[in-house]
């Protein structure tokens, strides 16, 4: 079949490029509805990667939240006696307990006010495993030490460079004064502008009306060899049903479906890229309609010549699946640029993924041959006698 279609003689590429211009007009046409695929596509990804990362650092293999908790930004806190629950229960080695919280952080420079994640945790045990932060968790063993995250929005002062400058810093949050004393990374999230890491003593006192008792997120370490499925079938038959026991994977993906099917994030971008798609299919169907019905008579001859409709409709897919190469490469050379500088800018992690690029691809093929498949209607208009 491909034998078929493409022949010594490229009639395809020949006719793609006989008018540059329009040929211009097309590249750019699939440049710019790739642009917005891989656009929308990579900021969804992001955000779901955002919203995940404190998932990604839990050290443990299952976990318990409140079965009414539907994200960790709005996440409710259950009784600590449900995580003892756990304990000495077949393939559990140890439980773990993590606070959260939205603190109000004060900017130290014009002393307006924005929103933290706060993590609190036993630094002599910590919850989270952030590369950046575990040499650094003696210090916010003191009460009202914290540790804050380098890639917070700018919007909440220039605190990572004083840090630099004077190993701690004095800030404000929830109205209570604390001694910054030294940065890790996690990255910016849609729900807050930065993080902190603070003890769970500091924690307590940030959130006075929290109780020591009611903890947010509960984590239980298996033992070497146990079957995690095992271990969380007969948790969650020994538990009540108001919380849930997830696996790490679960947890993330809990948290995605929230932020992709709950909140308007993900049809907004999804809707995005069914719009870039349609305006590729569009542009690419007025180009080929445009050369058919310019090159009917050129059609009607090689049919007079004894070629069949099915050379033709080949030769029309050929133009597609062209356009759809020139036309991907600038596309995926512009996207690769725009994820960096949108990374640089806002710190999330917009990244080109082979599987993303695949992906695209493969839309800009469908796109260009959709496209050509309805270009074929117009060959039947290519009648030998109406030029001979």
């Amino acid at each position: 079949m491909l034998r078929k279609l493409f022949r010594k003689t490229p009639l395809a590429w020949l006719q793609v490029k006989r008018e540059r211009s329009r040929l211009v007009v097309a590249l750019a046409g699939i440049a710019f509805a790739d642009i917005l695929m891989f656009f929308q596509l990579g900021l969804m990804e992001a955000a779901f990667a955002s919203a995940t990362a404190m998932h990604s650092l839990l050290q443990g293999d299952l976990f318990l939240i409140n079965a009414i908790s539907d994200n960790v930004q709005t996440i409710k806190p259950f009784s600590r006696s449900k995580l003892f629950q756990t304990l000495g229960k077949d393939g559990v080695a140890s439980i773990n307990v993590l606070y959260l919280g939205i603190g109000s952080w004060r900017n130290p420079d014009n002393r307006t006010f924005w929103q933290v994640q706060v993590y609190g945790f036993n630094p002599s045990k910590p919850s989270m495993d952030v590369p950046d932060a575990t040499p650094l968790l003696g210090k916010i063993k003191l009460l009202n030490y914290a540790l804050y995250d380098r890639t917070a929005r700018p919007n909440l002062g220039n605190v990572t460079t004083k840090i630099q400058e004077k190993n701690s810093f004095s800030a404000q949050i929830n109205n209570v004064r604390i001694q910054v004393v030294g940065v890790f990374t996690m990255g910016s999230t849609f729900a807050a502008d930065g993080n902190l890491i603070v003890s769970d003593s500091t924690f307590l006192r940030l959130f006075p009306q929290r109780q020591p008792d009611e903890i947010d997120v509960g984590l239980i370490k298996l033992k070497p060899g146990a079957n995690i499925k095992k271990v969380q079938t007969n948790l969650r038959a020994k538990l009540s049903k108001d919380v849930l026991i997830l696996t790490k994977q679960e947890f993330i993906q809990r948290e995605k479906d929230y932020w992709g099917q709950t909140r308007p994030i993900g049809v907004i971008f999804g809707f995005g890229t069914i719009v870039g798609f349609l305006v590729g299919t569009v542009i690419v169907y007025q180009i080929l309609y445009s050369d058919v019905s310019d090159h009917l008579p050129e059609y009607a001859t090689l049919k007079a010549m004894g070629y069949t409709n099915r050379f033709l409709i080949g030769l029309v897919l050929q133009e597609a699946v062209i356009l759809a190469i020139l036309g991907f490469i600038p596309g995926f050379a512009i996207s690769f640029g725009l994820y960096r500088l949108i990374a640089q800018a806002t710190f999330l992690p917009v990244i080109m993924t082979v599987e993303r690029a695949t992906l695209i691809l493969s839309l800009t093929f469908i796109m260009c041959i959709a496209s050509g498949a309805i270009t074929m209607r117009k060959l039947g208009a290519a009648d030998p006698a109406d030029i001979f």
